[in-house]
């Protein structure tokens, strides 16, 4: 379980489907085409997207204008994990993001976990971005008077649930009016669909399912296609964003700044799931390494160029943002196209709600392309079916893998309503983050490596537990009422319901004595060191119920690993010879 692959191994790279068709090297390997360029826009492409047209509006409402600087917060972890995912992919350029850093670094158990755990980040965050996706689509042809059923624009479970909360309010004799707009919506909508059998309805989100087919054939067909098909994405999506800065700067109000942080810290800590969920596409970045021309040198300096771009976007976004309206009014769907609306420019109003729809697509498409390139990788090491690494003689991608993720992102968004899912995400992007900062401690320790890019060495032997000293300091100065509410529920003052919701902080607290200790013992980098302390705090705030789904989630992973992966690992029969 904890046998490592040697460097040399992950370099030698023999093509995708070598096993499966006898081929020569190189004969069927993937197409290298992307350059720095084509990197850093794929990046751009899953950060901006998502976050900046929709979760940032609920994330604003929590936190008020300080959520900026949870942005900027949020964007110092992604850097120090950006700057490991860098040093890795010099080190180790092929696909496989963090699945196959840590098979490097920790072993194949935690190259399993990872894995598992990043089908989840990308095939469940592609589902809720072809919702919403879906969402906006609908919402442009009504404006334009053009009305799909609304049976085929929702979700089967969405339709039901909202269907009977409606009908108990019926038979409770209580008026429709009490009923919120969206189920009086997915009432109508299950009330007029066609009845198929046993009272059920055919409910669907069409637009949904569409635009994933639509996303994954492209993926299909070549890189080349996707990467020009991104880097066009990309352009439109910037020039909008660029115009709703320049355009909304005169429509701000400095008083709407005032009170900067309204909830306090905890409220800008409330929006960290919602934050997150933006940044996590720098990471598939490091899926498309062996499609770079020069994936060395171009794979650390993309990571590092989107990762500043976006941050700044997101800062300027914000302020903007909670500048033109009161921040109370932010907790909507489109708060980009809202806020125009609200100051009477309907024209950018509009231009952000169609911007929107390719913003969004753009997302599908990096994540789309990653997904398949992880199960590729893990299937070459006999972790996976033979089958997910076939690589297409003529369009030389992952084919396989590639339709699986189609089916695997398309038909629960045809079906499902996923409440949790941002959550969800994030937790499984903060873990692979958190493993690939702890990898360069365990293969870099103090800095020694000869890779083309590395993390530059900062001894943190007395640092690390100078800068915890110091943010315990702050902590008790500055957020004294949650440190006694956090040590009230510790203590059982209210009851096991109250402690479980600690679990995942006293844990974090354990983990930063112990991680401080070795720092101290074995003189550890310290910018790997604080990625890594950093993303497991971040992993703290996002709640006891995201932990449970995903150490549900986890073992059905090792389910699968000890059924299938672990008897027939390639290293596996690679030991007794």
């Amino acid at each position: 379980m904890f046998r490592r692959k040697a460097l040399s191994d992950l370099l030698a790279n023999p093509p995708a489907d070598e096993d499966l068709h006898g081929s020569h090297p190189g004969e069927h390997g993937l197409a290298r085409h992307l350059t720095v360029r084509d990197l850093t826009s794929l990046g751009i492409a899953a950060v901006i997207g998502a976050g900046i047209f929709s979760t940032i509006g609920n994330a604003s409402y929590d936190g008020g204008p300080a959520v900026s600087l949870l942005f900027v917060f949020t964007a110092i972890a992604c850097a120090f994990s950006a700057l490991c995912y860098a040093q890795f992919a010099a080190t180790i350029p092929v696909s496989g993001s963090a699945y196959t850093y840590a098979y490097a670094s920790f072993g194949e158990l935690a190259a399993w976990i990872i894995g598992w755990a990043l089908i989840m980040e990308y095939a469940v965050g592609n589902i809720v971005v072809a919702i919403s996706w879906s969402d906006y689509f609908t919402g442009l042809l009504s404006g334009v008077g053009i009305e799909l059923p609304l049976w085929l624009t929702m979700g089967t479970q969405s339709a039901y649930k909202g269907y009977h909360a409606v009908l108990e309010l019926m038979q409770a004799g209580k008026p429709l009016a009490d009923a919120a707009p969206d189920q009086l919506e997915a009432y109508k909508a299950w009330a007029a669909a066609p009845e198929l059998f046993g009272g059920l309805r055919f409910v669907v989100d069409l637009p949904a399912f569409l635009i994933t087919v639509l996303i994954t054939s492209l993926v299909y067909v070549g890189i080349k296609e996707s990467k020009n098909a991104s880097n066009l994405l990309v352009l439109l999506k910037l020039a909008v964003v660029f115009v709703v800065i320049v355009v909304g700067v005169f429509y701000i109000k400095p008083a709407n700044w005032s009170p900067f942080a309204p909830n306090g810290i905890g409220g800008v800590l409330k929006g960290v799931s919602a934050v997150f969920f933006a940044y996590i596409g720098f990471d598939a970045i490091s899926t498309t390494a062996e499609e770079c021309k020069n994936p060395q040198r171009d794979l650390p300096r993309a990571m590092i160029y989107a990762l500043v771009i976006c941050t700044v976007l997101y800062v300027i976004i914000t302020l903007v943002l909670t500048g033109m309206v009161n921040y109370k009014e932010l907790a909507v769907g489109d708060p980009l196209a809202y806020v125009f609306n609200k100051v009477g420019v309907e024209w950018l109003g509009g231009i952000v709600a169609v911007s929107a729809i390719f913003a969004m697509a753009s997302v599908l498409l990096v994540f789309q392309i990653g997904q398949p390139r992880i199960w590729m990788t893990m299937s070459r090491d006999g972790l996976l079916p033979p089958v997910f690494a076939r690589v297409h003689p003529k369009f030389r991608t992952p084919s396989f893998s590639t339709i699986v993720t189609g089916l695997f992102v398309g038909v629960p968004a045809l079906l499902l309503n996923m409440d949790l899912v941002i959550d969800l995400t994030s937790i499984g992007t903060l873990f692979a983050f958190a493993l690939v900062c702890g990898g360069i401690l365990v293969i870099d320790p103090r800095g020694q490596s000869n890779a083309r890019f590395k993390v530059p060495y900062i001894n943190g032997r007395y640092l690390v537990p100078l800068i915890l000293l110091a943010g315990a300091a702050l902590v008790m100065v500055y957020n004294r009422e949650n440190i006694d509410d956090f040590v009230r529920k510790v203590s059982f003052a209210d009851g096991y319901e109250g402690f479980r919701h600690q679990i995942p902080m006293l844990v974090f607290l354990l983990a930063s004595l112990l991680i401080a200790a070795i720092s101290f013992r074995k003189q550890l980098s310290l910018l790997p060191v604080l990625g890594l302390l950093t993303n497991l705090y971040l992993m703290t705030q996002l709640g006891i119920s995201n932990w449970v789904l995903f150490g549900g989630w986890l073992i059905i992973g090792l389910a699968i690993y000890f059924n299938y992966g672990i008897k027939h690992s390639k290293l596996n029969r690679a030991v007794p010879a």
